[in-house]
């Protein structure tokens, strides 16, 4: 009887994740791409080992996915919803094998509530991939540490040089295993295994492509990565982008969870008997992580996402400790506030995600336009493939008239929405170097007409006429609110088409300082 009851909620989170991955398939088709997303999409359509922003493997999977389904709004947000089921299973296995059963279960039902795996789901970002990684990792090394055995140290070698294919952040991956593996007695002894070096050297060896990419491209994308780390800004601290850091912790999880892995964090010291490691293991491959971005947010902006890795080992253990669990032992005391908080915590979880993806698919909430992020960042791009086509159809020679934008965003949106898929480029000059900068050069363009697209409906003026030998005045494109939001008389945004008429040169980005570390030859 009590292996039946066991049996039955690692049952119940078998069949709630395989219910939200197929909810999540459903929604992926029913709303447009964000401006990343189809950033990412076109990288699927230049093949490389490497990019300028980022790790190669979400482009990968996108073509591999487009090239099976389509170019459809599900095809490119499909690597994600496999990938974070893949992340949800290995981080249910992790509670089942060391916490039981109900561990299991609890984990199950708070990861799929969480606003930040639900969002890394449903949006075709690396993000999504880093998670399976970086939960399979999780397992994988657990395992490897608990046995000494060669499969699940290559397994756990797999899946770093998966994740660092992701995501670079992946890195850190080792360096908290390592930091828990030195500060406990019991693993210390493997630090020089050859077991440990072994899962590190394959991780290394399947990056090693992307170490040639940038060998080959004078290191941009470390000038990438570096430049946002604050590398170009004198060394200061400051709490500037503290407030904003932990804000975006506290509302990509929801408050609640948030507190709740604070918490765990506190408690898993505090846990003795035989899954004390494991405990310890896990708040290692969380905090380490999200440490490490709270400390470098006093230095510079860190966006809310770059840390979320961190929160997948952290839900395992908010799961074992305040969710309920089949293992415990007399000296374990399971915080009272945090057994509290738990059903409130997964409650408003799943409130403010089930809110957040149903205003994406049908938006329904009073929300001002101007403050409308989630709308302005889907909405109004098929219309705007549309309009472009159209106006390139009316150019004196359609087939040498190409689209464009001033922003990267812009040029893939087109690029996705604008019908058969055109090739589109992005005038970089006065924005930041970025992909198309590999894609296109002067040469490739010179003296073709191109119908341009931005924000400001002063362009020709102040930019486009210094690249074209002509520029028309611009068509306004307005987009609507969403119906269910017409209350509002204020746009949802305004783009800007222009006809331009004879390129001349200076695609790609300029220094605005001669010290700026993303500056190459």
């Amino acid at each position: 009887m009590k292996m039946f009851s066991q049996n039955r909620y690692w049952l119940f989170a078998a069949i709630w994740i395989g219910f939200f991955s197929l909810l999540r398939l459903w929604v992926a088709g029913a709303f447009p791409l964000a401006a990343d997303e189809t950033n990412y999409w076109q990288w699927s359509r230049y093949p490389a080992w490497g990019y300028y922003d980022q790790a190669p493997m979400i482009a990968w999977a996108i073509g591999l996915c487009t090239a099976w389904f389509g170019h459809t709004e599900t095809a490119v947000r499909l690597p994600s919803i496999l990938a974070m089921a893949v992340a949800s299973v290995y981080l249910v296995r992790v509670a089942h094998r060391w916490a039981g059963s109900v561990a299991a279960w609890q984990t199950a039902l708070l990861t799929q509530g969480v606003l930040l795996f639900n969002v890394g789901s449903l949006l075709a970002t690396p993000d999504a991939l880093q998670a399976a990684a970086w939960a399979g990792a999780s397992y994988h090394t657990a395992r490897a540490l608990e046995n000494d055995r060669w499969f699940q140290w290559l397994m756990a070698g797999f899946w770093l040089g998966f994740g660092m294919l992701s995501k670079y952040t992946m890195i850190l991956f080792p360096v908290s295993v390592f930091f828990f593996m030195l500060l406990h007695r019991s693993f210390r002894k493997k630090l020089v295994g050859i077991g440990s070096w072994a899962a590190v050297v394959f991780g290394l060896l399947m990056f090693t492509p992307v170490i040639y990419w940038n060998a080959a491209n004078q290191w941009n994308s470390v000038r990438h990565v570096a430049h946002i780390g604050g590398a170009d800004s004198p060394f200061a601290l400051h709490t500037r982008f503290l407030l904003e850091f932990l804000g975006s912790q506290a509302g990509l999880l929801t408050p609640l969870v948030f507190i709740l892995i604070l918490l765990a964090w506190v408690h898993a010291f505090k846990e003795t008997g035989e899954r004390s490691w494991i405990c310890r293991y896990l708040f290692f491959t969380s905090f380490f992580i999200i440490i490490g971005f709270f400390l470098l947010s006093l230095h510079t902006r860190v966006y809310g996402n770059w840390s979320g890795a961190g929160y997948l080992t952290g839900a395992v253990l908010v799961a074992i400790f305040f969710g309920g669990n089949d293992r415990t032992n007399g000296r374990v005391r399971i915080k009272s506030a945090g057994r509290w908080l738990w059903p409130w915590a997964v409650g408003s979880a799943y409130l403010i995600s089930s809110l957040v993806v149903l205003h994406a698919v049908y938006p329904f909430l009073p929300i001002p336009p101007q403050w409308d992020r989630i709308s302005s960042e889907v909405y109004g791009w098929p219309e705007l493939g549309v309009k472009a086509h159209a106006m390139q159809a009316e150019m004196p020679n359609p087939e040498r008239t190409f689209l464009f934008g001033l922003h990267y965003q812009v040029a893939s949106e087109l690029a996705f929405y604008t019908p058969g898929n055109p090739k589109t480029v992005s005038i970089n000059r006065w924005g930041r170097p970025n992909v198309y900068d590999f894609w296109w050069k002067d040469e490739n363009l010179k003296e073709k007409d191109a119908i341009g697209v931005t924000y400001d409906p002063t362009s020709h003026t102040r930019q486009l006429s210094k690249v074209f030998l002509r520029v028309d005045p611009p068509e306004k494109l307005e987009i609507a609110a969403p119906q269910r939001l017409s209350r509002f008389n204020t746009p949802l945004k305004v783009f800007y088409l222009y006809r331009c008429y004879g390129f001349k040169k200076w695609l790609r980005w300029v220094p605005p300082k001669g010290s700026d570390i993303r500056k190459s030859e």
